[in-house]
């Protein structure tokens, strides 16, 4: 697994402490330098071993960055980062999670009053004592305090984003063992949650110790925290990451049962028992001709449980994918053959929502539409942000700069074979209005329309400011409508069911915005849109190329969303999407 991330991770760090200490235009010179380790496709690694030269072949690094990330590679420890947590002991991360507190927040805190951890913050908020901090107040102090609860559920969860790469990369080394004959994500993961707990992992051996050994072995597990002969754990970038290791011939029984969800399982072990049955981690047992006071897990005639579709045959019930299996009616729908035809990944033809280096993005235009190309995909919207509120740093087009990028991207599409749509994300007011003008937006291909600022408004103003939005006449897409980040800020909380009816009957999409930091719409938000009969387009708000990638994780939100392929726009051939587009 690469260590591009973590690397990123590290450089992200120093740049809030240096930001902490006031210290000027390094810290933007480290975030534009961990932005590109992130996305980069080769392994940090392997350009280290070539030097720093091929480390400053990367896009924002410079001597000083590359030095540190070659040193990091080499000793796992950069010494001036070192320096900086002496320098500032304090836990950034965790403070900053808490929203309207950052980087000099933090350092003026812990100057004024040597605030540290989480604990400590919350406990000078209640005491009164942040408000007598020169440039704070009462209300800062108030706003701080109430926020502290969200940032404590945030610190107990990690992205999907993070999570699934980690579990995608342990599977894969373990594919490669001798000893094992299956391995799977198991837990949360599997079922494509927004945020994950632990990292788990299921394997198929009959050789168990040879196969805990091999996940040991795994050069990415960076800490050892627990193992014995069927199980082990290990810490890989942060997180926890859990191997299970069954018997080959009970693989698909503990697939199900360590999938989950609690709920679903609950619920399918009640119908077991109604049928005389006993289903649990190890199989399903035919227990009516056992006697009440016979004890153990694999007690009866075991009738499956070697593969997933034999623990829900049992049942008379067909295989549910994982993304439903959250006790939301699916069982139900199973039984009554009423599943959806979930929409399949690798359907999306195209993505309606991204960005160039006109605002925000680190790539042009012709980069954009190459590495869609490169992707396969049949058409792409370059929708750069437009000026308004939300929009800081001047990253937004006005409407003359809007005019300007029209022919920019008229004639990049010359040059593909690609459909290239043109459009803008505009931003929403707080009274629903959009920051571009309507004689602009008549011209353009696509009109997403998104929420940026004022994230706090009650359900009623939120709902009536979205509405506004759905039903202006050149707003094609409601983009991440709640304007949330997942650990980072809750959004708004709109009533999904009447801006669902107002999408519907306005014919304006909404998205699901594929960043993993996003997922909005969440996968209950999806439901509700489907279930009204609004249309749904999954998009990836791509800054770069690489990040067209991330729309693996929009279509799985719509999945668990119950979302088919005749819901999502982005299924739909270039020419009927133009034809809707109008």
């Amino acid at each position: 697994m690469s260590r591009n991330a973590e690397l990123a991770d590290r450089f992200e760090e120093m740049a809030d402490l240096l930001e902490a200490q006031d210290v000027d235009f390094k810290p933007r010179s480290y975030r534009r330098a961990a932005e590109s380790i992130r996305e980069h496709p080769t392994p940090i690694e392997d350009l280290a071993a070539e030097g720093e030269s091929a480390v400053k072949d990367i896009e924002g690094v410079g001597d000083a960055i590359a030095s540190k990330a070659v040193e990091y590679v080499e000793t796992g420890e950069i010494e001036e980062l070192d320096e900086l947590r002496a320098d500032l002991p304090v836990d950034m991360a965790a403070l900053t999670s808490v929203e309207g507190v950052g980087p000099k927040t933090v350092g003026t805190l812990y100057e004024a009053l040597g605030i540290t951890t989480l604990d400590e913050l919350e406990a000078a908020a209640r005491d009164g004592e942040i408000q007598a901090v020169s440039g704070f107040g009462p209300k800062t102090e108030s706003n701080i305090l109430e926020n502290i609860p969200f940032a404590r559920q945030a610190q107990e969860r990690e992205l999907l984003g993070d999570a699934r790469p980690i579990a995608e990369a342990v599977r894969n080394y373990l594919r490669n063992e001798d000893p094992v004959a299956e391995v799977a994500i198991a837990g949360s993961n599997r079922r494509w949650r927004e945020t994950i707990g632990d990292v788990d992992v299921l394997v198929a051996s009959a050789e168990a110790e040879g196969a805990v050994d091999a996940f040991l072995d795994w050069d990415a597990g960076a800490e050892l925290i627990e193992s014995g002969p069927t199980k082990a754990s290990v810490r890989a970038r942060g997180m926890r990451v859990d191997l299970r290791v069954v018997d080959p011939a009970e693989f698909g029984a503990a697939l199900q049962y360590f999938t989950g969800s609690k709920d679903h399982n609950v619920h399918l072990r009640n119908l077991a028992i109604d049928r005389d049955l006993k289903m649990n981690e190890y199989g399903v047992f035919d227990v009516s001709d056992v006697a009440e006071e016979t004890e153990g897990q694999r007690a009866g005639r075991r009738v499956g449980g070697e593969t997933e579709a034999e623990m829900y045959d049992s049942l008379d019930l067909p295989l549910i994918p994982p993304e439903l299996r959250e006790d939301r009616g699916e069982i139900e729908a199973a039984a009554a053959g009423e599943l959806p035809d979930l929409l399949e990944p690798g359907s999306l033809r195209g993505d309606l929502h991204t960005h160039t280096e006109w605002s925000d993005g680190s790539q042009s235009i012709e980069s954009m539409i190459a590495a869609a190309a490169d992707r396969g995909d049949d058409f792409l919207c370059i929708s750069d942000h437009a000026t308004g509120p939300g929009m800081v740093g001047g990253v937004g087009l006005d409407d003359d700069e809007l005019r300007e990028q029209m022919g920019a991207v008229a004639a990049a599409a010359a040059d593909t074979n690609l459909t290239v749509f043109h459009g803008v994300e505009a931003n929403v007011d707080a009274d629903g209005d959009l920051s571009v003008g309507d004689d602009v937006l008549a011209e353009l291909d696509v009109v997403i329309a998104s929420p940026h600022s004022g994230l706090g408004a009650d359900r009623d103003a939120a709902t009536d400011r979205l509405v506004a939005a759905v039903e202006h006449p050149e707003t094609d897409v409601l983009g991440h409508p709640t304007g949330r980040l997942i650990n980072d800020r809750p959004g708004l909380a709109p009533d999904l069911n009447r801006l669902a009816t107002a999408a519907a009957e306005a014919g304006t999409a909404l998205e699901v915005n594929a960043n993993p930091h996003r997922l909005d719409l969440n996968d209950e938000g999806v439901r509700t849109a489907v279930e009204a009969g609004a249309t749904i387009t999954i998009n990836t708000d791509a800054h770069s190329g690489e990040e067209l990638a991330l729309r693996r994780y929009g279509v799985h939100t719509a999945r668990r969303g119950w979302a088919e392929a005749a819901d999502v726009l982005n299924t739909w051939a270039p020419d009927d999407l133009a034809a809707w587009l109008g």
